[in-house]
This record gives structure tokens, sequence and C-alpha cells, in this order.
């Protein structure tokens, strides 16, 4: 689940490095750079995380959200949402074609659902997107906590950071929002900021997010945009999603189908 309240934040401070490269003291730990072949999971894409898969093609913890069925790559009677070509992976959302009025869509998470896979405590998450553009598109980069995965159910509190959100009726406004979850579903702390920036949906642009154990900093094309304190439980080992989903309280319509375009995503740790 994956809420967003709005604040504006003007003011774009403090550039700490240049496209491509961590902040100073950082090692690569996750290089995804989508050369082919892609190493997702097949069929329906729920996996078990083999080696040498880095993605399967949910949510590992329950399933869609959204007004988008998440689709696996080779899915049967469903065309796939995932292409790749000159190193970038192409997220495309469409008409289902069994269905009518639905849509289907694509999200890549970097674990499974019994915790394999790729996760970090604190560090330096990237990545490079093209954003979609129309009516009730959603597009995500995001962050979850393991706990809930592992142990089959959330059993303490759990945090999630949204370092990208985006919603089509305003293609201008990245939303970044830390969340944490109860077990009961409840948010005891959540803090939001909406930077107004510039051309998402016409070229390429970085996201970033550095985790520390006091700030918890954001990042638009390597210049700090937001940064809020960090609840104990992002200090905990998070995973990687990137979706496409629809909807997200906003009516869609769209011609089918949309895409996304993603070009790397790196992980860094202290």
């Amino acid at each position: 689940m994956r809420l967003t309240l709005v604040y504006l934040s003007l003011a774009l401070v403090t550039s700490h490095s240049a496209q491509g490269t961590p902040p100073p003291g950082y090692r690569l730990v996750f290089d995804e750079e989508f050369n082919g072949p892609f190493q997702i999971s097949p069929g329906t894409g729920w996996g078990p995380m083999t080696s040498p898969l880095k993605w399967i093609a949910h949510t590992p913890y329950s399933g869609d959200f959204g007004d988008a069925y998440f689709t696996g790559p080779s899915e049967p009677n469903t065309p796939d949402p995932f292409s790749l070509a000159n190193g970038i992976l192409t997220v495309s959302a469409y008409q289902d074609p069994a269905i009518n009025n639905h849509w289907r869509s694509g999200l890549i998470s970097s674990i499974d659902q019994t915790g394999h896979g790729f996760s970090q405590a604190l560090g330096y998450w990237e990545t490079r997107l093209v954003l979609p553009q129309g009516e009730g598109v959603w597009p995500a980069f995001w962050l979850l906590g393991m706990e809930s995965i592992q142990k089959g159910a959330r059993t303490t509190n759990e945090a999630e950071v949204d370092i990208l959100e985006a919603y089509g009726e305003n293609m201008n406004l990245a939303h970044q929002t830390v969340h944490v979850w109860a077990p009961n579903g409840s948010q005891p702390y959540t803090t939001n900021n909406t930077s107004k920036v510039v051309g998402m949906t016409t070229g390429w642009h970085v996201y970033g997010c550095l985790i520390n154990t006091d700030l918890i900093h954001f990042y638009f094309d390597n210049v700090e945009i937001w940064n809020t304190p960090t609840p104990v439980e992002a200090t905990q080992p998070l995973f990687v999603m990137i979706d496409l989903a629809l909807g997200g309280g906003w009516p869609v319509d769209l011609a089918s189908p949309v895409h996304m375009e993603v070009d790397y995503v790196h992980v860094y740790a202290p």
C-alpha cells in the first residue's frame, strides 16, 4: 500500500555526485544494467528467486494494487509487459486482451516471497527513468522492509520509503514519502514531500535516495530535493521495487499501451 500527501518543495540543494556514481565512501553492491538476458522469474513471475535471477514480477507480500494486474513475463494469453533493447527495460501497461475495461502492467521486485534475493540496510539507491504520461499513470521507485516477507506476516513495525511516485494528473510533481506500517495496517509514522520538477516524461532523469542513521536524503538528477529524519525501522534491510501502476485514486483514461523506460538500478553500501 502506498499513500502520498502533498507538501511542495521548491528549492533544490546539495549536489552529491555525478550520475551513476555513489556518494564518497560507498561501494556498488547491486548492479542491474538491463543488458540482457532479463533475469526475472519466468511464467507468472512469482518466483522462486534462484541464481542468476534478480527479479520477480509481483510484490512479494500479497499481489497487486491499483487498477492494473501486474503480470509475469510469459503468462498464458497475455502479452509480456517487459522488453529489453539497447540496455533499456521498457515496462508497458496495456488493455487486458481477455478482460474488458481492465489493464495489465509490470512490476519488478528484488526479492521473492521467501525473502530470497537482494536487500540492503542503509546505503544509496538510484535508478534512471523516463516516465509515461497520461491520466491515471502511477509509476514508482520504492523500498520496503523485509520482516513481513521473512516471517510470513508483519509482526513488528516496518518501513516503506517511496523514492519516487508520480501521478498522470500532474507529471511535473515528484512525490517522496516515508511510511512506517504497524502490524494492524495503521501508520504510526509518515512524512512526505512533493517537489516541482521538469521533464520527467520527456527525457531521462535520475532518482536517488541515501539512507543514513540520522537522515534520509532524496535526489533528483543528483541534487538533493528533500531530507527527513530516519525512523529506526528504515535502518533495517530494504528491498527494491519499480512499477508502472495505474490509478492511485485517479481515473484511468489512457490510450493503450503506455510505457515507462528504465536504464539501470544501482545500490551502494557504506
